[in-house]
């Protein structure tokens, strides 16, 4: 049996990408951000397929239809 717990994770609530970065807002305040040299298919993105986004899972992770896309939010913690 294991003793290990899991981490909390907190959700998403927004998100947004600027030249270079993705932003995620999370549930509790916290705001993430990092590269989109990370993520190629985001960073090849016109501005508007970066801002047609939408949560998966209930803020579990966030998805882009027009780059099909998708990024959790644990992936990102753990980065």
């Amino acid at each position: 049996m294991s003793t290990l717990a899991s981490k909390p994770v907190a959700d998403a609530v927004d998100a947004k990408c600027t030249d270079d970065e993705l932003i995620v807002t999370l549930v509790d305040g916290r705001r993430v951000s990092t590269p989109l040299a990370w993520f190629p298919r985001l960073l090849r993105a016109t501005p508007q397929q970066r801002a047609n986004w939408r949560l998966i899972g209930r803020g579990i992770g966030i998805h882009w239809d027009d780059v099909d896309e998708d990024i959790s939010v644990r992936t990102l913690l753990a980065s």
